[in-house]
Parts: structure tokens; C-alpha cells; sequence
């Protein structure tokens, strides 16, 4: 029991043990010792972070890349041209073997006023693609046509979605909302088109296969094959622009195909694909980039709309979208925006677009760069490619 003499109110003393009644020090055999107050220093006038994805944004936002175009004249662009682009394609690492195409012809039908053609090709060691071909009705002998890559964007469809072909009621309607089927339409317009699946795709995709990958459930295709990629030096990027080479090498082996005028184009990942093959494969003489741009501090960092099969290790360290998109030039380019874009935002895209044209203005090139803009969601417009590659192409 506390012995305490009197009750008069006083101010604490700081020296006092907490929790003990004033003047009581002393009086008790268990508080033989005062025990001061614990000293709280003063905050200091900053904040912490401890969310990572806020961190990365913080840097992508004050990223500069090396190779940001900041040019104005023709010289400025092609000593730019020469220093930047050597350096983004090593960022896409080890390039796949070449192996024998060993091309079989497994199916070939008319319809839609096409002759419409099914390969299979072997790739790369071990891996083998399909490559749909299209091309008009009634050809004359020896006539040979422009072909154009129509590469595929994210979903299930893989190839068959730009390639206009569809099972079931969900692939109707995905072709109809995304005007998909450029590959189809293009053909009725005068070209050989062709497309295959890309790694994670379509008949590609491995968790379609009987023994099914079961690793894959729950997770991203395009980010589990990254991992595997970059573990052994290369990249989805590398992987599928080199069996894009390849269908190119089938394709450009038919009689009716003019191996001189060729042309890519693709939405979405089709866009990013688009870009890479440009990129890679000097043959393509045109390319038709649908609702893919934007700076990635945005699309990577903010929206996070972008995958494993749309990056390389490094990338953004050395340029932007815009940049990568700008060093197609001389080669002319078609860039198509959505205004309802819910994927790849309007704002992101113009800001983008703005920017590839200044640096084909600085080339000596405006008159090589088009865009269409055009009010509509995430899907082709439509309304210039036709005369595009007519121009560039025919």
C-alpha cells in the first residue's frame, strides 16, 4: 500500500518514475531508483515511401534517356541514327540459330475471294510456327504482289484475329469491336498478308498444349517466357522477331509474292511487334504502327500496360517509344490513334506522335510520316492504311 501524507495538487516532476504517485519516491522498496522520461528526438521534415511500384514511378519520372532525340537537321538525325540504334538492338541480346524452314503446305482454301494458305515452318532449334498466308483470287501467271506482316496483339486468337478468322461467338465479337482483321481486308485490297503466333499465342501458347504447364496458372505467359529469355541472354523481343524473319524468308519463296515490297503492320503488342520487326529486318519497307506509343514513365510505370514480350533489359535507358518508333525513319510510317483508346491513352499517344514527327521533320522525312486520328477505341481505324502502303508499296 502507498504511504502518502498529503493530497495537495502539484506539477509532475520529469524525474519521477511513470506511473508513480507523486512524492512517493523513496517511499516504496520498489522504487529505490528515479527512472526518467524517455526523450523523443524531433521529427524531421520529410516523408518515407515504402511502396515499390511509387518508388519506380519516382524514377521513370525523372528518367532521361541517353539516347532522348534532341536533334534538328539531317546530319544530327543520322549521327543519332548511327550512335542510338547499334545500341537499343544489343539491348534485345542473343539472337535465335536459323535452322532449315522444312515448309509444309498443310492446308490451302478459297474463300472471301482469297486463296487462303496454312504453313507450318520449323523456327529455331526445337521450335516450329505456323504461318497463315493470304493472297487475292486469280492471279495472273508470273504476277508477283507486295506482302505485309500483320502481326497479332494480346487474347486468345493469336494469328486467326488479324488474319479475320474466328470459331465461336466471343472471336466474332472481338474481331468486330477491334476491326481486327486487318490481314483479311489488306489481302481484299491487293497484297499477299501473312501471320504467325507469337511465343505465349495461339497454337503457341503452352497452356494449351495436353501435358499443360502448370506453372502458368494464375500467371502472365508473356512475363514467365521474359524470365526464361533474359535468364539466357535474349529476349522475347529477340525470340519472336527472329521467327517473324523466318515466316518473311517462307513468304518471300512463293512465286507471287514481289520480295522487294514489303510492309508490317499490327495493333497493340501487334503495334510493339511492328516497331521491333521495322527495326530488325531491313526488308520491310513500310510499317502501319495501330494504337502503340505513349512515353513509358506513363505505360509502364503508371498504366503498367505493357509485358514481357513488349520489353528488353536496358531499353528505356537508352530511348523512349517515340524514340524507337522515329529510328524506322527513312522507311515511311503510318501512326494510328485512338481517341477512346482505353489500352494506350489519347493523351500518351498524341504526346508520342508529336514527338516521332519531330524527329522525322528533323531527317528531312515529314513527308514520310502520317498519322491517323481517329475517334475510336483500341482497335485499327482503317481510314489511311490502304492508300499507305499503296504509295509506299505498289
Amino acid at each position: 500500500m502507498w504511504h502518502q501524507t498529503t493530497h495537495v495538487r502539484r506539477e509532475a516532476d520529469p524525474t519521477e518514475p511513470v506511473g508513480v504517485p507523486p512524492g512517493s519516491v523513496g517511499l516504496c522498496p520498489l522504487w529505490t531508483h528515479p527512472i526518467s522520461r524517455p526523450t523523443i528526438p524531433p521529427m524531421p521534415n520529410r516523408t518515407r515511401n515504402l511502396n515499390p511500384f511509387a518508388f519506380f514511378e519516382s524514377l521513370a519520372a525523372e528518367h532521361r534517356p541517353e539516347f532522348a532525340f534532341k536533334g534538328r537537321t539531317p546530319a544530327q538525325f543520322k549521327a543519332w541514327q548511327k550512335a542510338a540504334l547499334p545500341r537499343v538492338l544489343a539491348t534485345l541480346g542473343t539472337r535465335p540459330k536459323k535452322v532449315d524452314l522444312n515448309p509444309e503446305l498443310l492446308a490451302e482454301w478459297t474463300e472471301d475471294g482469297l486463296v487462303k494458305q496454312r504453313w507450318v515452318i520449323d523456327v529455331q532449334p526445337n521450335l516450329s510456327a505456323v504461318v497463315l498466308v493470304f493472297r487475292p483470287e486469280g492471279l495472273a501467271k508470273g504476277e508477283k504482289l507486295p506482302a505485309i506482316l500483320c502481326c497479332h496483339g494480346h487474347g486468345g486468337l493469336g494469328k486467326d484475329g488479324p488474319m479475320g478468322l474466328a470459331f465461336d461467338a466471343a472471336g466474332v465479337g472481338n474481331i468486330k469491336f477491334h476491326n481486327y482483321d486487318y490481314g483479311r481486308q489488306m489481302a481484299r485490297q491487293g497484297y499477299v498478308t501473312y501471320s504467325l503466333d507469337w511465343l505465349g499465342f495461339g497454337e503457341r501458347d503452352s497452356r494449351k498444349k495436353p501435358y499443360d504447364y502448370k506453372g502458368l496458372e494464375g500467371r502472365d505467359p508473356c512475363n514467365v517466357h521474359y524470365l526464361c529469355a533474359t535468364m539466357l541472354g535474349t529476349s522475347m523481343l529477340a525470340l519472336n522477331c527472329h521467327d517473324a524473319a523466318r515466316a518473311t524468308d517462307l513468304v518471300c519463296s512463293q512465286p507471287f509474292v514481289d520480295g522487294k515490297k514489303l510492309g508490317v503492320m499490327g495493333l497493340s503488342l501487334g503495334g510493339t511487334m511492328t516497331t521491333f520487326v521495322a527495326l530488325t529486318d531491313p526488308r520491310m519497307k513500310a510499317a502501319n504502327i495501330i494504337c502503340y506509343a505513349g512515353p513509358w514513365h506513363e505505360i509502364a510505370y503508371r498504366t503498367y500496360n505493357v509485358c514481357g514480350s513488349q520489353v528488353a533489359p536496358g531499353v528505356f535507358g537508352l530511348v523512349d517509344i517515340s524514340d524507337l518508333q522515329g529510328l524506322i525513319a527513312p522507311r515511311p510510317l503510318l501512326l494510328e490513334v485512338g481517341l477512346q483508346d482505353s489500352c494506350f491513352l489519347a493523351d500518351h499517344s498524341l504526346e508520342n506522335a508529336k514527338a516521332v514527327e519531330r524527329i522525322y521533320k528533323a531527317a528531312g522525312l515529314g513527308d514520310r510520316f502520317e498519322t491517323d486520328i481517329f475517334p475510336g477505341e483500341h482497335a485499327w481505324g482503317g481510314h489511311k492504311s490502304a492508300a499507305f502502303f499503296e504509295k509506299w508499296l505498289k
